[in-house]
C-alpha cells in the first residue's frame, strides 16, 4: 500500500529534467514544481518543450534523465497507484461514438475505485442539458466537456489539462475556464499548458514559460513582470484628445514630469493610467531575447 502524499510536497517536482531524441535535444534542464491545490501552467512557442514535459509527468514518455516526481510517484513505471489518482484531457481524443453521454461517464467511472458520483460529474462538466445525447452528435464544445467529465469521473487529486480549448469559440472558451475554475474551487491540482495568454492570466496561480526546452521565468502571472522587466507604461490623452503612452523604468519621475508640464499649461491629463507589462508582454519579451540569445550564440 502506497502512503498518502505529503500534504506539503509538492504535487509535481521536476529537477534538471531533459530529453532528447537522437541528436535533438527536446527538453533541456527543466526545473519547477507545482504545490497542491495549484493551477499551474506551461507557456511557449510550438516545439518549447511542454507537450514532452507534459507527456513524461503523465508517464507516456520516458526522460532521458532528471527528477520526476508525480503525487510522490515516478511516472516512468505508469503505476497503478499514480494513475488512479490523475486525470488527462488530452488535446484531442475520441470515444464511443453511439452511446449517450451518461452511458459513457457511466462505463468510465467503472474503471476507478473509488469515483465521483456520475450526475455530479455531468453537472460539473457542464452537460446537464446533453445527457441523454449521443457523443457522435455533440458539438465540438460539448465534445471537449464531455473529455473534462471523462477526466474528472475518477475523482483525481491531479489533472492534465494540454491545451484545453484549442479552436473553441469565444462562448465555449469561457465555459471551458469556469470548468476549470470549479476544479480549482474542489481542491485539484490542475496542469495547463496553453497558447492562449489571457487564458492562463485568467486560470492559473502560477505559470512557467519555455522556450527551446528550457524554463525563462516563473511566477504568478500578475507578478511575473515585476521581475521580467522593469518597465512601466503610462498612458493619457492630451489636450487635444489624442491618446498618448510612454514606456518608462521611473514611472514616479516621469509622472512628475508630466504632472508639472500640465499644471503649468493649465490642463488636465485624462485617461492618466499607469501600468505593469502584461503576461503577454512579458512573454514575447522573454521568448525574443531568448531568440536572440540562441542566434548570437549560434554565430
Amino acid at each position: 500500500m502506497i502512503a498518502p502524499m505529503d500534504s506539503a510536497a509538492p504535487a509535481i517536482l521536476v529537477r534538471d529534467l531533459h530529453k532528447s531524441y537522437g541528436d535533438v535535444e527536446a527538453v533541456r534542464g527543466i526545473d519547477f514544481e507545482v504545490a497542491r491545490g495549484e493551477v499551474f501552467g506551461l507557456l511557449g512557442p510550438n516545439g518549447a518543450g511542454k507537450t514532452t514535459t507534459v507527456e513524461v509527468l503523465e508517464g507516456y514518455r520516458d526522460r532521458s534523465s532528471g527528477i520526476v516526481s508525480v503525487l510522490g510517484h515516478d511516472p516512468a513505471g505508469r503505476p497503478r497507484a499514480l494513475r488512479d489518482r490523475v486525470g488527462i484531457v488530452l488535446q484531442s481524443s475520441g470515444v464511443y461514438r453511439h452511446v449517450t453521454v451518461h452511458e459513457i461517464v457511466t462505463h468510465w467511472a467503472g474503471f476507478y475505485p473509488t469515483p465521483r458520483n456520475v450526475d455530479e460529474v455531468i453537472d460539473l462538466a457542464g452537460l446537464h442539458e446533453s445527457v441523454d445525447v449521443r457523443s457522435r452528435k455533440l458539438s465540438g464544445g460539448q465534445a471537449r466537456r464531455l473529455d473534462f467529465a471523462l477526466a474528472l469521473i475518477g475523482d483525481p487529486e491531479l489533472i492534465f489539462l494540454d491545451e484545453p480549448t484549442t479552436g473553441f469559440d469565444p462562448a465555449a472558451r469561457r465555459a471551458a475556464w469556469e470548468t476549470i475554475r470549479a476544479l480549482a474551487d474542489l481542491g485539484k491540482t490542475v496542469l495547463l499548458t496553453t497558447h492562449y495568454l489571457d487564458e492562463a492570466q485568467a486560470l492559473c496561480d502560477r505559470v512557467a514559460i519555455v522556450k527551446d526546452g528550457r524554463v525563462l521565468a516563473v511566477g504568478a502571472p500578475a507578478a511575473l513582470g515585476v521581475g521580467a522587466s522593469s518597465r512601466y507604461r503610462v498612458s493619457w490623452r492630451d489636450e487635444a484628445g489624442e491618446a498618448q503612452t510612454r514606456e518608462t523604468d521611473d514611472p514616479t519621475a516621469l509622472l512628475h514630469q508630466l504632472t508639472s508640464a500640465a499644471l503649468a499649461r493649465g490642463v488636465g491629463l485624462d485617461d492618466l493610467s499607469v501600468t505593469r507589462p502584461s503576461l503577454e508582454d512579458v512573454y514575447l519579451e522573454l521568448t525574443a531575447e531568448a531568440a536572440a540569445a540562441e542566434h548570437e550564440s549560434a554565430t
